[in-house]
């Protein structure tokens, strides 16, 4: 098989099971986005996938995203999910449409900076941490949510459209997420335009799904076992 049909399998087993997700839990169809998640995968996959049908592509590594955000010809959406420190900011704001891993003011506000430098408006989404343990996975604590997406709306060129999260490595994936859906009825009350949510990957989207994902994150289950390019 060769490596556009081996995508086009793993895209339609993926999709089988989004809508089998989708229809247990009563979604409208066409309201999940498949961001097909490409770290250490080289661009002609990204073409591929294109070709294929895949319009969202997701990043975690600013220095990778950006050199196959040059050399992809198709025109997609560019996603930046990975933990972003203020020094690429300037970087990633050049070639991303969405960043997922907003956590903290100074973040936001370098992103509002960067992007009215270049008259860009960037769509962002508030990571949550629904850790107890400090596993270092990112995101603003529940408790400092209300105050930072009120800050963020201030912000210039920075659109808020909702919430990401990762669950937890020791939390079963529905209790993770069932505490975000807390969180969010919470945050939709004062921010009801950002309704995205962004959760779910290979091993827990099914779930993701039930607990109102609208963003996947998907690898593994659409490229294969990632390679090791250290």
């Amino acid at each position: 098989m060769d490596r556009k049909s081996e995508l086009l399998s793993n895209l339609t087993n993926v999709q089988k099971k989004v809508s089998a997700a989708g229809a247990r839990a009563s979604r409208a169809e066409g309201e999940i986005t498949l961001i097909a998640v490409t770290k250490n995968f080289p661009s002609s996959d990204v073409e591929l996938l294109a070709e294929i049908g895949i319009n969202d592509v997701g990043e975690n590594k600013d220095q990778e995203a950006k050199q196959k955000s040059k050399e992809t010809k198709s025109k997609l959406v560019w996603h930046f999910i990975g933990q972003l420190q203020s020094n690429k900011v300037k970087s990633v704001v050049s070639y991303a449409d969405y960043v997922h891993s907003v956590d903290r003011l100074n973040l936001a506000k370098e992103i509002s900076k960067q992007c009215v430098a270049i008259n860009k408006e960037i769509q962002v989404f508030i990571q949550v941490d629904l850790g107890e343990d400090n596993q270092n996975r990112g995101g603003v604590a529940p408790k400092s949510l209300p105050l930072l997406a009120a800050e963020i709306e201030t912000l210039p060129k920075v659109k808020l459209v909702g919430l990401m999260a990762v669950a937890p490595l020791n939390t079963a994936p529905a209790d993770a997420f069932e505490k975000l859906v807390e969180i969010r009825a919470g945050f939709l009350q004062d921010h009801p335009q950002a309704r995205l949510l962004s959760i779910g990957m290979s091993d827990d989207f099914e779930t993701a799904i039930e607990f109102g994902a609208t963003h996947l994150r998907i690898g593994s289950l659409l490229l294969g076992v990632r390679p090791d390019l250290r």
